[in-house]
């Protein structure tokens, strides 16, 4: 199986006449396509987690497809709201909210917030006293998973995210006017895959997630339950079904007795939308192995180092040689960068392009940028099936100072 488009091949090859340096593009099109059944329920309200890919066009594709927004700091916040998007319909999630940071999101009308401490609580109250409103607050709750569950966030490990229940519980809510409590927010893993596994994990969190509630004092009207859901970065990698996660999602929600239902999705709304062009340099052998070296490596996509899993590659020109295994490293003076093994015909010379698919979330906005001072990649957008260049490469005379 191709990861890569006869269509978004081409657009690529145009893209190539051009640019010399690695660069991004994003098929608005068809993640539209993508996202309609997604808001076509009433099951789950759905955010984006804008931490996927915060680029702008993406963040208008996404609210014209009904999406609201789960934003975790100010310079997202700032991205979100210059485009056109209501305050109202900003969820502020992460771990680390200042007292400072509180201010700023309530001087630009966000309302809705996830605590993950029990000083973000008192400082969430004490700004909103200041500022004469009342808040909507969802306590972030981890969960200690008795069969030793791991996931890329923590599962049964010690994480950032939130408080355990028994930390909770001796939050006295009545002490905090400014702060209505309506929910909880529970989420501890990344990438799933199996609908199977999902609900097992959602079912197991309900119980101890409605006795916290009770515990507390307040009606649990709203159960977040974040994101986690996969994409496939191999051909063998299962593939998740929507209408089956909707119906688990649904028995979730009459299970929990709650009001709404929330999902905070970012790879599974635009990972697979995205592609990452990137110029061979060489191909040499050393102690048996084949060797690809490009142009662009963590510098712009730093998943595979963090998670020891390789975005899907091709190479961009189609050819009848054979393939053989070739390990790929990127231009930074240190051995994090390597972008995993892969299969690739023996014929690749430095005039060559590989494509890197399933990039459209955790790509750029991740990775290591200014580390020797290479170019920053460009990002296109393919929209009404036209071709345009959103940020232009960037020289590092540019940034440096």
């Amino acid at each position: 199986m191709s990861f890569l488009s006869t269509a978004h091949r081409q657009v690529i090859e145009t893209i190539t006449q051009t640019e010399h340096t690695p660069f991004f593009v994003y098929d608005l099109d068809g993640l539209l396509a993508h996202l309609k059944p997604l808001t076509e329920q009433s099951v789950v309200k759905l955010w984006y987690a804008v931490k996927a890919n915060p680029l702008s066009k993406v963040i208008q594709t996404l609210d014209k497809a009904g999406f609201d927004f789960d934003v975790a700091s100010s310079g997202e916040l700032n991205q979100v709201l210059k485009q056109g998007v209501c305050p109202s319909r900003v969820l502020n999630t992460g771990p680390a909210k200042s007292k400072r940071q509180i201010q700023h999101f309530l001087s630009q009308g966000v309302r809705t917030f996830v605590a993950e401490s029990h000083n973000q609580v008192h400082w969430l109250n004490q700004v909103a006293c200041e500022h004469n409103v009342q808040l909507r607050v969802l306590l972030r709750v981890q969960l200690r998973w008795p069969d030793g569950e791991k996931n890329p966030l923590g599962g049964d490990s010690l994480t950032p995210f939130g408080l355990g229940t028994q930390q909770w519980q001796s939050l006295d809510i009545n002490d905090f006017e400014a702060l209505n409590f309506v929910g909880l927010h529970i989420f501890q893993w990344g990438n799933m895959l199996s609908t199977e596994k999902l609900t097992e994990l959602w079912s197991q969190m309900v119980p101890p997630l409605l006795a916290l509630a009770d515990d507390l004092g307040f009606a649990l009207q709203v159960l977040d339950l974040g994101g986690g859901l996969g994409i496939p970065y191999h051909e063998r990698d299962s593939k998740l079904a929507w209408p089956q996660l909707l119906d688990a999602l649904a028995n979730i929600k009459a299970a929990s007795g709650v009001e709404e239902l929330w999902m905070e999705l970012g790879r599974f709304a635009v990972g697979e939308y995205g592609h990452y062009a990137n110029p061979v340099v060489e191909q040499k052998q050393n102690y048996g192995e084949h060797q690809l070296i490009v142009a662009g490596g963590v510098n712009h996509i730093l998943r595979p180092a963090v998670t020891n899993q390789a975005f899907p590659c091709e190479l961009l020109r189609t050819t009848t040689a054979p393939e053989q295994s070739y390990l790929i490293h990127g231009p930074l003076c240190t051995a994090l960068d390597h972008l995993g093994r892969h299969e690739l015909p023996q014929d690749i010379n430095d005039q060559d392009w590989l494509i890197f698919s399933q990039c459209g979330a955790y790509g750029f906005t991740e990775s290591m940028p200014y580390f020797l001072c290479h170019e920053l990649p460009a990002e296109y957008v393919i929209e009404h099936g036209e071709i345009q260049c959103i940020r232009p490469a960037v020289d590092a005379s540019e940034y440096l100072r």
